[in-house]
């Protein structure tokens, strides 16, 4: 089978997230995507296949499927533009009717996705002291104009702000413990986060629940991440940019765009580039 290989929020022809894409007539079944998402060896590998007038798309991580992938979507994008011309995709995953576009200059094409609705509520006392307890952290290291909180964007993580770059630059942790945590509470991700500015974030996402220590691109969390700031009334201007995969030397670029409807989608771009062999 032919798996693409593309890096989404790629900082020009540089950094990103690299996923999977695989666009078949038919899905192959649970355990053989599972296998090839665990052969491609990336965070998660994104399966697209035609129904009706788009695509029905499912997402797997090496170790389980994820309900949805912001990543690994804006991947597909950049597929099906390379496969079908630029265009605007629908596209059903497992819990939303979202859709992706993509647009081709030259080796980089630029995609965008919808992603499906968000919602957020703060976290409990003693679910931030046990995520703290597995970073290191106290809650000197948060900052108080972010208080922590489960964020949902497609998929759930759990979001921690911190009040220094240099605390999220230290970040490390146990994978086993972070696993057992995340798989516990239902996290695909925890999302640590420093404010630059009020529309500037810089974060780093833990994804031991998938496998994988740290994912250099989520848009997922990304999008959880916007729709949180709107719950709580962050000065955003309409829009915030992420650069995530920094400390990992994988430098990597999203964009949100917020709306001011509660609950509403997010439309999240970027860059994407195709991996050559």
């Amino acid at each position: 089978m032919n798996v693409l290989k593309i890096a989404a929020f790629s900082d020009g022809g540089i950094g990103g997230n690299p996923a999977g894409v695989l666009i078949t007539e038919r899905f192959p079944n649970d355990a053989e995507m599972q296998q090839i998402a665990a052969k491609v060896g990336f965070s998660e590998t994104a399966f697209a296949s035609p129904s009706g007038t788009g695509w029905r798309v499912r997402y797997f991580s090496p170790e389980s499927e994820v309900p949805f992938c912001g990543h690994a979507t804006i991947a597909l994008g950049a597929a099906l533009a390379i496969k079908h011309g630029d265009g605007v995709f629908p596209l059903t995953i497992n819990e939303a009717e979202i859709t992706v576009e993509g647009r081709r200059n030259g080796e980089v094409i630029a995609a965008a996705l919808q992603s499906p609705p968000t919602r957020s509520n703060l976290a409990s006392p003693q679910l931030v002291s046990t995520a703290l307890d597995l970073f290191g952290y106290t809650l000197d290291d948060l900052d108080p104009s972010f208080p922590p909180a489960l964020a949902h964007g497609g998929a759930d993580h759990l979001i921690l702000s911190l009040n220094t770059r240099e605390a999220l630059a230290s970040m490390k942790y146990d994978l086993k413990a972070g696993r057992d945590f995340m798989k516990r509470e239902g996290f695909v991700t925890i999302l640590l986060a420093y404010a630059e500015t009020p529309q500037l974030f810089h974060t780093r996402n833990p994804f031991a629940s998938g496998g994988v220590y740290e994912d250099p691109a989520t848009g997922a969390a990304t999008a959880a991440l916007a729709g949180y700031l709107r719950d709580i009334g962050w000065h955003h201007g309409g829009v915030i940019n992420v650069v995530q995969g920094e400390d990992m030397g994988m430098r990597s670029c999203l964009r949100a765009e917020i709306s001011s409807l509660p609950g509403s989608s997010i439309r999240l771009s970027g860059n994407a580039r195709v991996m050559r062999p």
